[in-house]
């Protein structure tokens, strides 16, 4: 088989190129992003095409906070136009195009009107569900940021309805999918992996305090509020909070209207220090009310970390309830409070999900099984030997 990808920046992307370049099947990889971001990924130069020409501007200008949100919206969407010409022009004919959601619409039509198919791999929910369900949420909380940009939901349903398969991460996004009328045997869940030589536990909890962790963007959409409301619920002497993530300058005046005693922010952490708070955290809290699939919960498991999150996490395709950590409603703050007061009571129960933790991460695939779950379906759809 020949492949070709087409993804905005680096993403989940190229963990799966460097598993088809494995297997032999890897044709070329395109990116918004520039080869020196990239050339650390492992791919051969000649593999790698870039267009960074909007993409990289807007990625460095939004991290300076010198991008209001309607230009970051304009570009955004001229970058994903600009990039299907791009790719138009240059991706050879091949047996299957896999574009990550809002990239590839022209080039995918083109293709399959050569015999090829094309795949539409889309990280997270259906674009309108998530449009619905984030929304709502900021309402809760009182928050005037737009979700997305309705230009970019509409060619995202258009390649929807064209594409041969949508891939996502997880049951949860894959029944959002049917919710909306998207046949069930279009739509197929490939889970990620997780990068266990990089994970793994490099400390024990400590016995005298209970230690709490949230990682990821500080957002309602991750559920952060909740987090907070559980944790000042949590009846012990000595806990303590740590929060790993940005925090944008919208979501500053939500959490300052909510508790936030024994709490420490500590900011965007490198990957390699997050082995060190994870396996020293009795718990990882992530209550998300929309997303894809949570690559910390793998990550904090291999680290032999319970994880108490939402079906909304995906984190009934990594772990069962009760066993590996709680799995429990979004938004249910009581839930999420009697957990960790029950976690935080019993040491015996920490140690025990610890190890299963540890256990469960034994039959995780990493990346290499994602990768045969890719040549198995592309395979099935190109009917190739």
């Amino acid at each position: 088989m020949k492949i070709t990808q087409a993804v905005f920046g680096v993403f989940h992307h190229f963990d799966l190129a460097r598993e088809l370049e494995a297997r032999g099947h890897l044709q070329a990889i395109y990116s918004t992003f520039p080869w020196a971001r990239l050339k650390r990924e492992g791919i051969p130069r000649e593999k790698v095409k870039t267009f960074p020409w909007l993409h990289t501007p807007e990625f460095m200008l939004d991290r300076a906070g010198l991008l209001p949100l309607w230009a970051k919206d304009e570009i955004g969407y001229k970058n994903a136009l600009w990039f299907d010409e791009y790719t138009l022009g240059k991706v050879d004919d091949c047996d299957a195009f896999i574009a990550l959601a809002g990239a590839g619409l022209k080039t995918g039509r083109r293709l399959q009107a050569r015999g090829g198919k094309f795949l539409c791999d889309r990280g997270s929910t259906h674009t309108r569900y998530q449009e619905r369900v984030v929304s709502e949420e900021q309402r809760r909380w009182q928050v005037e940021v737009p979700v997305t940009d309705i230009r970019d939901t509409l060619r995202e349903e258009e390649i929807y309805a064209c594409c041969d398969a949508i891939t996502v991460p997880s049951s949860f996004a894959r029944r959002s999918f049917v919710e909306l009328g998207i046949p069930a045997e279009k739509v197929h869940v490939i889970p990620y992996g997780v990068r266990l030589e990089r994970f793994g536990p490099v400390a024990t909890p400590p016995e005298d305090r209970f230690e709490v962790l949230f990682v990821g963007s500080v957002t309602t959409r991750k559920g952060f509020p909740y987090v907070l409301q559980a944790f000042e619920r949590l009846r012990h002497p000595a806990k303590r909070l740590r929060v790993v993530g940005g925090v944008p300058d919208w979501m500053k005046p939500v959490i300052g209207r909510l508790p936030t005693e024994h709490v420490e922010f500590l900011g965007i952490l490198p990957q390699a220090e997050l082995p060190g708070v994870m396996s020293s955290s009795h718990v990882m809290m992530l209550p998300s009310v929309e997303e894809g699939l949570a690559l910390v919960q793998g990550q904090a498991l291999a680290c032999g970390c319970p994880v108490l999150a939402t079906p909304n996490t995906g984190s009934e395709d990594l772990f069962s309830d009760e066993v590996e950590g709680f799995i429990v409603p979004e938004r249910d703050v009581h839930a999420m409070a009697e957990r960790l007061e029950r976690l935080a009571g019993d040491r015996e129960l920490q140690e025990r999900m610890r190890q299963a933790a540890l256990d469960r991460v034994k039959h995780l695939g990493g990346w290499s099984a994602y990768g045969d779950a890719w040549e198995m379906l592309l395979h099935k759809l190109t009917r190739s030997d």
